[in-house]
C-alpha cells in the first residue's frame, strides 16, 4: 500500500526536533497580555501554547523577524465582510504554502494511505481561544452531532466529504488522533480542507452543546431560543456556529484575531487570540500585530479613506482605476502603493447562457461557431491599452502562466482579433442576413441584439462592455449592457432569463493538478454559462437541467474521474483535458487577466510581499503569506 504525507511526515520530525528549543523559548510573554497573566487571567504563554507550536522560521523566508503591539486597520462594506477575517487569517487543519505544498497548520502532521484513509494527528496540548482543548471531541462532535443531525444538516454531509455519494468511517483514535477512510480514493478532501472558504470538520463541542437539543437542558434551550428571537433550535445553533462568518465573539476561535465585537455595529475589533499555535523561530508567540479593526461604510468612499491614510493594509474595495489617485497620495499620508496580479482566469469574462429559455437564442448560445465568432470579435489589445495601461495580459478565460498547467494554446485559443473569420462564423450559424441597417438578425427575423447583463458592482465591466460593443458592431451585432441588482442579476440568469453576463472567469487561476477542477465543469449553479446543469449537479438531480450537450457532459464525466483519481499524473491528465475543452469551446470568452490589483500598505507594515499573486483561491487573498507575521514598526517595541 503506497504511503505518502506530502511532507507532512518530514515536517512533524523537524517540529519534534525543535520542539525542546521552542518549549524554551516560548518563555517570552507577549506584552499584550502580561498584565492579564499577572492577574492570574491567564495561564503563562507556555502553558497557552501547544506542546508543539507550529514554528515559523521567517528568515528562511526572507521576512523580518517582528515585534509584538499595534493595531491593523482596515475598511469594509459591510457586516458581511467579517468572514474576511476567516480568509485573512487562514488558520487550516492543513494550508498552501506559497509553492502551492500542502502543509499542516493546525494539524500536528497528516497521514495518507493512497488517498483513501487520513489520519488527522492534532496537536498535544492545543487550545480553543477560551482556553478550552482542542480535540478530537470536536471532530466527533461536528460528525455525529451536526453533519449527520436531520435538523442541523438536511442535506447532510458535506459534497467534499461524499465518494460516489457514500460518507467516510471516521475513528475516533484517541484525543488527539482522528481518521478519516473511504473504500475509493478522496482527492477533494484535502482541498477542501485548505480553501479559502475551508471545509469545517470540526467545531468547538464544548460551546456549542448548550444550544443543541441533544445535549441541552430543554428548558433552558427554549429560553435560548426564545431570546434570539429565531424558530427553533436548529436556527440558534446555525446562527451561533458560523465559524467562516465570525459574526459571533462568543463562539471559540484557532485563529490568530478574535472578534470582540457583537453585531450590528459599524466598527469591529478583533484581538489576539491568546493560544494561537505559531510561533516565531526565536518563540515569539504569534500573531505579532494586537489588534485588527473592520471599519464599515460607503464602499464608494473607501478609496479617499485609504488615500488618506485611514488604513493600515487595504485592498478590498481598491480597483485598478484607484492607482493614480492612490498614487498621489503616497508621501503625504505615509503609504506605499503596490500593485499585485489579480489570481482570476479572466478578469472580465463573456457568459453566454446555454440555459436560456428563448428556444432560437439557446440553440445559437449552443453553437460552438457563435462563441468562437464573439471571442474572434473583441479587440482585446485596444481594451488593454484603453481601460489598463497595457499592463494585464489579453487572454483567453483558462489558468495563468504561473500556474504549473498553463499552457500558451489555452491562453491564445479563439483570443486573437479576427473580424473576418468572425463573419464567416457568424454567417455558417444561420446570422447570414441582415436589416436595412446592416446589423443581423435571428433565424426567426428578430434583431440579434446581445443584452449582456451585469450586477453593476464592478466599475470596470461597463466601460469593457462598450468597448465590446464597439467591436462587436463591426461584425454586424449590436450590444447593451442591462445592469440589476446582484439578487436579481443571479435569479434572471438561472431562470433563463438572461442570455448573457459579465463576471470574472476562473475564480482560481494558479491551480495545481491537486485542486478540485469544478470550475471547468458544470457543478454549481452560480456558474453562470450553465447554472441549470449546475443546479442539476449540485441537487444531485432533483433541480435544474441535465446537461444535453456532449462537450460539457464530457466535462462532468472528467470531473468525476478526478475524483475517482488516484495519483498525481491521472490528475494532470485530466486537468490538461478539462482545460483543452473549455478552451476550444469557448464556453466562457475571456477578455483579459493579469490585471493589477492595487495593495496599500501603511509605512510601518512590515512583511508584506511588494509583488505577489492576489487571489481568494487558493490562499484567501492575504492569507497564503501568513499576516500573522505582518508586524508594525511604530508599535511598542518596534
Amino acid at each position: 500500500m503506497r504511503r505518502m504525507s506530502l511532507l507532512f511526515g518530514l515536517l512533524a520530525l523537524l517540529l519534534a526536533a525543535c520542539s525542546a528549543q521552542a518549549e524554551i523559548a516560548t518563555q517570552r510573554e507577549t506584552p499584550y497580555f502580561e498584565y492579564d497573566v499577572g492577574d492570574g487571567k491567564l495561564p503563562p504563554v507556555a502553558q497557552r501554547l501547544p506542546l508543539h507550536p507550529r514554528i515559523i522560521d521567517l528568515p528562511s523566508m526572507n521576512r523580518e523577524t517582528g515585534h509584538p503591539g499595534g493595531t491593523w486597520k482596515m475598511l469594509m462594506g459591510d457586516q458581511r465582510d467579517l468572514r474576511m477575517m476567516t480568509i485573512y487569517s487562514y488558520a487550516r487543519l492543513v494550508v498552501f504554502d506559497d509553492k502551492l505544498n500542502f502543509v499542516p497548520d493546525i494539524l500536528e502532521s497528516i497521514q495518507i494511505e493512497d488517498d483513501k484513509v487520513f489520519t488527522l494527528h492534532l496537536r498535544e496540548g492545543h487550545k480553543w481561544s477560551d482556553g478550552q482543548p482542542f480535540t478530537t471531541e470536536d471532530f466527533r462532535y461536528y460528525w455525529e452531532d451536526v453533519a449527520n443531525n436531520a435538523t442541523l444538516s438536511p442535506s447532510g454531509p458535506s459534497p467534499s466529504l461524499l465518494v460516489r455519494g457514500k460518507p467516510p468511517r471516521v475513528e475516533i483514535i484517541d484525543a488527539t488522533t482522528v481518521r478519516y477512510s473511504w473504500d475509493e480514493p478522496n482527492p477533494a478532501f484535502l482541498p477542501a480542507l485548505a480553501g479559502s472558504q475551508p471545509l469545517f470538520i470540526f467545531m468547538p463541542a464544548h460551546y456549542l452543546k448548550q444550544f443543541n437539543a441533544k445535549y441541552a437542558d430543554t428548558a433552558a434551550l427554549d429560553k435560548l431560543v426564545k431570546k434570539a428571537r429565531v424558530m427553533n433550535w436548529g436556527s440558534l445553533h446555525e446562527r451561533m456556529s458560523r465559524q467562516y462568518r465570525c459574526d459571533n465573539p462568543d463562539l471559540p476561535t484557532l485563529d490568530p484575531w478574535r472578534n470582540r465585537t457583537s453585531p450590528p455595529a459599524e466598527l469591529f475589533t478583533f484581538e489576539r487570540n491568546p493560544y494561537f499555535h505559531r510561533v516565531d523561530q526565536d518563540g515569539q508567540q504569534l500573531p505579532y500585530i494586537d489588534r485588527v479593526t473592520l471599519s464599515l461604510g460607503t464602499t464608494s468612499l473607501i478609496p479617499a479613506k485609504t488615500a488618506s491614510g485611514d488604513s493600515t493594509l487595504q485592498a478590498r474595495y481598491l480597483g485598478f482605476e484607484d492607482y493614480t489617485f492612490l498614487k498621489q497620495n503616497e508621501d503625504l499620508n505615509h503609504y506605499k502603493v503596490n500593485l499585485w496580479e489579480n489570481g482570476q482566469g479572466s478578469f472580465a469574462a463573456l457568459m453566454p447562457n446555454l440555459n436560456a429559455k428563448d428556444p432560437v437564442w439557446q440553440k445559437l448560445l449552443r453553437d460552438v461557431r457563435f462563441r468562437r465568432a464573439l471571442s474572434l470579435g473583441i479587440n482585446r489589445h485596444d481594451i488593454n491599452q484603453a481601460l489598463f495601461f497595457g499592463l494585464a495580459r489579453e487572454s483567453a478565460d483558462t489558468v495563468l502562466p504561473q500556474s504549473p498547467l498553463f499552457k500558451e494554446t489555452y491562453a491564445k485559443a479563439w483570443s486573437t482579433y479576427d473580424p473576418a473569420t468572425a463573419n464567416r462564423l457568424l454567417d455558417e450559424a444561420g446570422l447570414d442576413k441582415r436589416g436595412s441597417d446592416g446589423f443581423r438578425l435571428l433565424p426567426d427575423g428578430r434583431r440579434a441584439d446581445l443584452i449582456v447583463e451585469t450586477a453593476g458592482d464592478v466599475a470596470e465591466y461597463v466601460d469593457i462592455l462598450e468597448l465590446v460593443g464597439d467591436d462587436w458592431a463591426k461584425i454586424g451585432l449590436r450590444a447593451f449592457t442591462h445592469p440589476a441588482h446582484r439578487d436579481v442579476f443571479r435569479k434572471r440568469i438561472l431562470d433563463g432569463e438572461t442570455i448573457m453576463s459579465i463576471g470574472s472567469g476562473i475564480d482560481n487561476g494558479n491551480p495545481t493538478s491537486a485542486i478540485e477542477p469544478d470550475d471547468l465543469a458544470p457543478m454549481h449553479e452560480s456558474q453562470f454559462q450553465w447554472p441549470r446543469w449546475g443546479l442539476y449537479q449540485e441537487s444531485d438531480g432533483h433541480e435544474g437541467d441535465a446537461v444535453d450537450v456532449p462537450e460539457a457532459a464530457q466535462l462532468v464525466d472528467l470531473y468525476r474521474a478526478w475524483r475517482r483519481s488516484t495519483n498525481k499524473a491521472q490528475r494532470q491528465e485530466i486537468w490538461g483535458n478539462m482545460l483543452s475543452i473549455n478552451s476550444d469551446q469557448v464556453f466562457t470568452i475571456g477578455i483579459i487577466n493579469g490585471t493589477k490589483q492595487p495593495v496599500v500598505i501603511s509605512d510601518q507594515m512590515r512583511n508584506v510581499p511588494g509583488d505577489a499573486l492576489y487571489a481568494f483561491d487558493p490562499g484567501g487573498f492575504f492569507g497564503i503569506y501568513m499576516p500573522d507575521t505582518f508586524w508594525l514598526a511604530n508599535a511598542p517595541g518596534g
